[in-house]
């Protein structure tokens, strides 16, 4: 079974995807805003951009938690200050395979796709599996 358009076997590489996480936090948003983001666009995570859309950092659900378990206040915190600071990006020529892999590694369910040094969407795991075996976003529907 493949869907029409796409190549029997899935495509290959992240740049051929059609990335379905527009989210992205911005250094100095609000730590609750953030959680907020999260929860009502049930997404795991996302990246980190400056104003210029440079990638600063990634925050997901998991550092989320680990924040309130500390018993800090997110609503007195900024982005910079919950999101993790290593570099959990992509570019479009990633393939699929890697990309999986990384989000594995550092047990992320979103990368941030970067093209010219600027973050211009991001790729969840659902994206990565529908488009490994051939399905176009519109089996969501």
């Amino acid at each position: 079974m493949s869907a029409e358009g796409l190549p029997v076997g899935g495509l290959q590489t992240v740049g051929q995807i059609m990335a379905t996480n527009p989210l992205r936090f911005y250094a100095e948003q609000n730590g609750l805003a953030i959680a907020i983001a999260l929860l009502s666009t049930h997404t795991a995570g996302a990246p980190v951009v400056d104003g210029k859309s440079k990638y600063l950092g990634f925050i997901n659900e998991y550092d989320v938690m680990k924040v309130l378990e500390s018993g800090k206040n997110m609503n007195k915190l900024t982005a910079e200050d919950i999101m993790r600071k290593d570099r959990i990006v992509v570019s479009g020529s990633t393939p699929i395979t890697k990309a999986y892999k990384i989000m594995e590694e550092h047990r992320v369910l979103n990368l941030p796709v970067e093209n010219n040094g600027k973050v211009v969407c991001s790729v969840s795991r659902h994206d990565l599996l529908r488009a490994w075996i051939g399905l176009g976003p519109q089996i969501e529907d």
